[in-house]
């Protein structure tokens, strides 16, 4: 699956893959801790990962020299599907890399936020990767002035190391494909005004939506929560029109699924009389009564940036490219 970087990150696999040896040879061979091999392998590899720019991370680094090998994860929440994936794609990724990874719980409450990050610091972690970013969020700039090791995950407030989606995009790619279905009247329920992922999903739906001439009205958008009723009550509200939409891009699954259960209470049928989109495609997606067409998250290969950049520079973000899936969910309007 492809990846776009504002900065890319050389690491082992690009050098071991310039240098045609294995990634073990590679680490081997730039691993500081022992003398230099002179062989006009070492020479090449060396060589190589100069001209590449590789610089060694830090953080793996010293969980191999004996820190405590223990990664803090920071979500709002883990009942919300999405970030219980999250959390597993870190967790899995952390123990291929000899890393244990603990999770803390805030809700979206940045004084709580605050006190689950001291707690997890206080059990001396080595890093930290928070899922909670808010765009107005102090917590980022505050671990960068305590030099505290962390990376942000599915949400970025642009300064601190981040790994993302590509979210932009994704919301592109929902709308487009209700474009291409033939729909004119598409409607957008967002997540929080304050997460970059909303904001950045509505903003890749609208070019979508303007490349096919349709200009959306503020009352076919609504910025609500992330969660299952939040799309109940914003579905509801959107088909309560007279003139309601005929395609629905919700802005994750959660929202969708309140969508759905919306249009089965209005007498609807999703897929036949109105069509849904969602973002994420947790497991769930595919299994509903009509399963639903989603835009689905590379959250193993966020995990692994976001560990990756445990330790690197503000500035640095990677977005991992997402995939539409199209499922029954979505159809061509009614004549």
């Amino acid at each position: 699956m492809a990846e776009q970087h504002d900065r890319h990150i050389v690491t082992l696999k690009d050098v071991a893959a310039a240098s045609g040896v294995s990634i073990s040879t590679v680490s081997r061979v730039l691993d500081d801790r022992t003398p230099p091999s002179r062989s006009a392998t070492a020479e090449r590899v060396r060589r190589i990962a100069d001209d590449l720019g590789y610089r060694r991370n830090m953080f793996a680094s010293g969980l191999r020299r004996g820190a405590t090998g223990t990664i803090g994860v920071l979500v709002p929440r883990l009942t919300d599907h999405v970030m219980a994936l999250m959390f597993e794609a870190i967790e899995r990724t952390a123990r291929t890399r000899g890393a244990f990874a603990v999770v803390a719980t805030c809700g979206d409450d940045p004084v709580e936020e605050k006190r689950a990050t001291e707690t997890l610091l206080d059990r001396n972690v080595d890093g930290l990767i928070l899922a909670t970013a808010r765009l107005d969020d102090t917590l980022p700039a505050s671990l960068r002035a305590r030099g505290v090791p962390h990376a942000l995950v599915l949400r970025t407030d642009g300064l601190s190391p981040s790994a993302l989606g590509d979210d932009e995009a994704g919301g592109y790619f929902a709308a487009r494909h209700l474009v291409d279905l033939g729909h004119r009247d598409v409607a957008v329920i967002t997540g929080p005004w304050f997460t970059s992922s909303a904001r950045d999903r509505l903003a890749g739906a609208r070019r979508a939506l303007a490349e096919g001439g349709i200009e959306i009205g503020e009352d076919r958008v609504i910025s609500t929560g992330y969660g299952i009723e939040s799309g109940h009550i914003a579905g509801r509200t959107l088909l309560a029109h007279e003139s309601r939409p005929t395609a629905i891009f919700a802005a994750n699954d959660n929202l969708a699924i309140g969508v759905v259960a919306a249009a089965t209470a209005a007498g609807l049928t999703v897929g036949q009389d109105l069509s849904v989109v969602g973002y994420n495609d947790i497991p769930l997606a595919a299994m509903l009564p009509v399963p639903l067409t989603s835009v689905r998250t590379p959250f193993d290969q966020i995990a692994a940036s976001a560990l990756d950049l445990l330790g690197e520079s503000a500035g640095t973000v990677t977005r991992a490219l997402p995939t539409l899936i199209p499922r029954a969910s979505t159809t061509a309007p009614k004549a």
